[in-house]
């Protein structure tokens, strides 16, 4: 199966077990406070369903428009905006005549679903499959860090201590760190042994979104040959497979990045080329090609992460802290759409999807659902009409003031808030199509 659809089969069942639990999120409550609900539905139905069947006073179904789910619940301004039910008097089964505290736990009850079913989610993956950890003394050469990182001080091979005085257990989160955190002193350790800290400053991750630096650090591959390929200018001048190359020109390498900056400034050119071959050093003379190739590639797999299995206990507190991180990475990231750059980088659903493995993966699967799971969270509780934290709006408002908002403004308010976030997924899809066009 090709991988667009084994994404596209994953994609619809995440959010299919996401909508519905959403969805019951909204529906327990109701029915614990004695409010009817009509219809309880697995995506819109618009004109027609793909089923449904009434048990008691609820009709349950599939729509056919996997845009989302909702439930219609008794004497409540949605998305049905089913006005003439309003026009009558209130009864007591409805939504309207119940008490604002009872309807604001409704509201609150899909995001709570949501938010909750992630943390568990992350707790599982921990428990079943461990945590990959790659600490700096897996990492013997280091980090090349980008041009923007240098402007703050560090170099080339220098390797991340700590954090904010914490070691990581992944320390390729450096990046992710630095642009969603509040980093404020990075310990590195040079290539000469010296220990230094280097203060970050504050606007770091904004300069990174706006200089497209979005990965500062990458991890420093050494100038060790894996392969050689032959009847090229380097199998000519006898390098083989597990040198490691010391200099070019007389300037010292220190990664395979070095390596590739310099033979492309070489093309056609003769090159004095120092290695290291079981601790004796040789110089040979090489004319890379007109590309600046002399046929040699580097070892890729020069550090693995390591897995660590954790215990219940570990599991849970971890997969709380991860859960937390992750709500909290999102919240950060959002000021960015608000900007040009930011706005261009919405994606729709094929963004979503592609966040799925393109072979099937238990793993990731789940983490992905599960970070749809917090996604989802955030995104329904922002004050829009339309969604939940629209109605959470007007319900704290009521609350705190004491009057309720008039039905009118609250059918208009529903009007505008369906409309926007139209628009917001119309775009967002858009922005999807255009990429997969014409870049």
């Amino acid at each position: 199966m090709s991988p667009f659809f084994v994404k596209a089969i994953q994609l619809l069942m995440s959010l299919s077990l996401l909508i519905v639990l959403h969805e019951l999120g909204h529906f327990i409550p109701a029915r614990i406070f004695k409010i009817r609900v009509e219809k309880f539905f697995l995506f819109f139905d618009v004109k027609f369903a793909l089923f449904k069947k009434k048990i008691g006073d609820t009709t349950y179904g599939i729509g056919w428009l996997p845009l989302g789910g909702y439930v219609k619940i008794s004497g409540m301004i949605d998305e049905s905006m089913d006005t003439e039910q309003m026009e009558k008097p209130a009864e007591p089964w409805e939504f309207r005549s119940k008490p604002a505290w009872q309807r604001l736990i409704i509201m609150l009850g899909g995001v709570t679903v949501n938010l909750i079913l992630g943390f568990l989610i992350y707790m599982m993956i921990l428990f079943v499959w461990g945590k990959n950890t790659l600490y700096t003394q897996n990492l013997p050469s280091g980090m090349i860090p980008s041009p923007i990182a240098q402007q703050f001080g560090f170099e080339k091979g220098d390797r991340i201590l700590t954090v904010d005085g914490k070691e990581l257990d992944n320390v390729m989160e450096i990046n992710k760190l630095l642009f969603l955190r509040e980093v404020k002193t990075v310990s590195v350790e040079r290539i000469n042994g010296k220990k230094i800290t280097l203060n970050i400053p504050e606007n770091i991750g904004k300069q990174m979104f706006e200089s497209g630096e979005m990965r500062p650090f990458s991890a420093l591959v050494p100038p060790v040959l894996d392969s050689i390929a032959p009847n090229m200018p380097a199998s000519l001048a006898g390098l083989k497979s597990k040198d490691r190359i010391v200099s070019i020109n007389g300037k010292e390498i220190i990664s395979w990045g070095d390596v590739s900056s310099l033979l492309k400034l070489n093309k056609s050119n003769p090159i004095s080329l120092t290695y290291e071959r079981n601790r004796s050093i040789k110089t040979v003379d090489i004319i890379p090609t007109n590309e600046g190739i002399i046929g040699i590639s580097v070892e890729s797999d020069f550090y693995n992460f390591e897995n660590q299995q954790l215990s219940l206990i570990e599991s849970v507190i971890q997969g709380f802290d991860y859960g937390y991180w992750t709500l909290h990475d999102y919240v950060s990231q959002f000021q960015y759409i608000f900007t040009q750059k930011g706005a261009q980088q919405l994606g729709g659903f094929g963004a979503i999807g592609n966040m799925f493995p393109g072979t099937w993966n238990w793993k990731g699967f789940w983490a992905s659902t599960a970070l749809i799971s917090i996604i989802l969270a955030f995104m329904n509780i922002l004050p829009i009409p339309a969604l939940d934290g629209g109605h959470v709006m007007f319900l704290v408002y009521e609350i705190v003031t004491g009057r309720k908002p008039n039905d009118k403004f609250m059918e208009y308010a529903q009007m505008f808030g369906f409309f926007l976030l139209l628009s917001l997924v119309l775009y967002a899809n858009g922005n999807d199509l255009y990429r997969l066009l014409f870049k």
